[in-house]
């Protein structure tokens, strides 16, 4: 290998590296995010009911926001110095356990920051520096936030969807994955194509297979990587919420009729195919024999 091929290689893993220690320092913050958001939406929403019924204030203080107040242990409220906020390291350091209580540490922080990493990493190993890489860091790191949010309370917040949407329609104007076209025309087929599915569901069984978030995060998708897109990602997403929602029901002794987020798997599905989704196809088409 010739010095100047060593040198752009070196300096490539060097962009990959630190982009590695940025996502788990993000990481970090998408756990806040992730923690914090649902209780401060629940907050606002108790708030607006009582003053529809006309009620008198309830007298709580909101939850903490995502920026202004410090972390601090949930349990004993103790004030985390910086030292204990190292991502993944801290954790490992500290056992899993609060410094000042011994309670447990929730295994969710050091796994969302070094999720959060490694996906970063893949991104800027994909794309390179550039333009594209910032824009698929910013549908990374919504993304891991949606998903956990969804994972834990089954919420897919409008606060995260909507701007993705958002985003990528502007993104689409560049364009760096898909032009304006294919961006519009992917929104609106994402959010119809789940719309239908849910009204058709409800009609046929009168439950709701899925929430409006879906519908929302769907429609992002399609706003980033166009139509053609949409029917990979809900494949992936189908077959591995299946897998993995029938392998955890098991394990949990829970009936099949309990309900599963689906928007985690959504997420996962969508950043696949933004990452890798053209080596995923060809690999497909090659296998397949179809050339």
């Amino acid at each position: 290998m010739i010095p100047a091929q060593t040198s752009i290689l070196a300096l490539s893993w060097v962009w990959i590296a630190a982009t590695f220690v940025l996502g788990l320092l993000v990481g970090s913050f998408l756990n806040v995010v992730i923690l914090r958001l649902p209780a401060r939406m629940e907050w606002f929403w108790k708030r607006d009911a009582r003053e529809l019924l006309e009620l008198p204030p309830d007298g709580t203080d909101p939850p903490p926001d995502l920026v202004r107040r410090a972390s601090h242990c949930p349990h004993c409220k103790h004030p985390l110095a910086a030292r204990d906020n190292i991502p993944v390291l801290s954790w490992l350091l500290l056992r899993g356990r609060c410094r000042y209580c011994k309670a447990p540490i929730s295994k969710q922080y050091p796994v969302v920051e070094l999720l959060s990493g490694i996906a970063c990493a893949l991104v800027v190993w994909r794309f390179g520096p550039g333009w594209q890489a910032v824009a698929a860091l910013l549908f990374t790191w919504v993304l891991i936030a949606a998903a956990g949010i969804d994972l834990r309370t089954q919420l897919l917040p409008d606060s995260l969807t909507l701007p993705l949407l958002w985003l990528g329609l502007l993104v689409s104007l560049v364009p760096l994955f898909v032009d304006a076209h294919g961006a519009v025309l992917g929104a609106v087929t994402g959010y119809l194509a789940l719309w239908a599915v849910y009204w058709l569901f409800k009609l046929a069984t009168g439950k709701e297979g899925m929430g409006y978030g879906d519908f929302k995060l769907f429609a992002a998708a399609g706003a980033w990587m166009g139509p053609l897109a949409l029917l990979p990602v809900i494949i992936l997403a189908a077959l591995s919420g299946a897998i993995v929602g029938l392998i955890t029901l098991r394990a949990r002794g829970q009936h099949a009729s309990t309900p599963i987020p689906f928007g985690p798997f959504l997420a996962a599905a969508a950043w696949l195919w933004l990452v890798a989704g053209d080596r995923i196809l060809a690999a497909y088409i090659h296998f397949s024999g179809l050339q």
